[in-house]
């Protein structure tokens, strides 16, 4: 047999064992993934062991999820971060899901720059992506950056008008820059949504506040 037609057989046996690894590892992470909901210092434990069995980009991203769950949001946004940007990490959805998660908990652990930086990478490579931007809109709050948010919230909002985070966010927004009647307008469209939401009400009170501080 020549050389040519050896590899003509061989290849649909590699190709069939690259597709069992991959499925493999998928579950793998799946489990993982569980794991940090319901242990994350078992599931921490368990990604160690998975890095020294070499360090995939699957493995690693369980590592930083388990370092999240153990509430290190900066050492886990750093790793995200790390394995968006490496060689491996894979296509430009799996990036943007990993700069999306690093940028989530930039925010958590109190670095809004960062979180800025971090989603704004993410939207380049997802620039639809509406979620992304209403993470960006929060780090802007964060930093007071209140017309950047609106336009963020705006694109946001376009795609799901009916997202109440996102309608908070932006009248929290127009409430910071004084445009308390658009402000009421997407916190009367919250309430309506759902109408005990604790963040939405609190939100009331304070619009009522500014109103009744503009008319003495």
């Amino acid at each position: 047999m020549s050389m040519l037609a050896m590899a003509a057989a061989i290849l649909p046996f590699a190709q069939s064992a690259i597709v069992e690894i991959e499925r493999a590892e998928q579950e793998r992470l799946n489990a993982c993934i569980e794991q940090v909901d319901e242990d994350a210092e078992q599931a921490y434990e368990d990604s160690l062991r998975w890095l020294g069995e070499g360090a995939r980009p699957a493995a690693r991203y369980c590592n930083a999820l388990a370092i999240i769950g153990l509430g290190n949001y900066k050492e886990g946004a750093a790793r995200l971060e790390e394995l968006a940007n490496a060689p491996d990490a894979g296509g430009e959805s799996d990036r943007a899901l990993y700069l999306a998660q690093s940028g989530n908990a930039w925010v958590t652990a109190g670095y809004p720059d960062a979180a800025v930086t971090t989603l704004s990478n993410a939207l380049k490579l997802a620039p639809n992506d509406a979620d992304i931007r209403t993470d960006r809109a929060a780090a802007y709050l964060m930093l007071e950056k209140w017309q950047p948010a609106i336009d963020d919230l705006d694109r946001a909002l376009a795609t799901y008008p009916n997202d109440i985070e996102a309608l908070q966010l932006r009248a929290r927004a127009h409430l910071n820059l004084d445009n308390l009647q658009l402000a009421e307008n997407d916190m009367s469209r919250a309430l309506l949504l759902d109408n005990r939401n604790i963040d939405t009400l609190v939100l009331r009170g304070d619009i009522r506040e500014a109103k009744r501080l503009a008319e003495e």
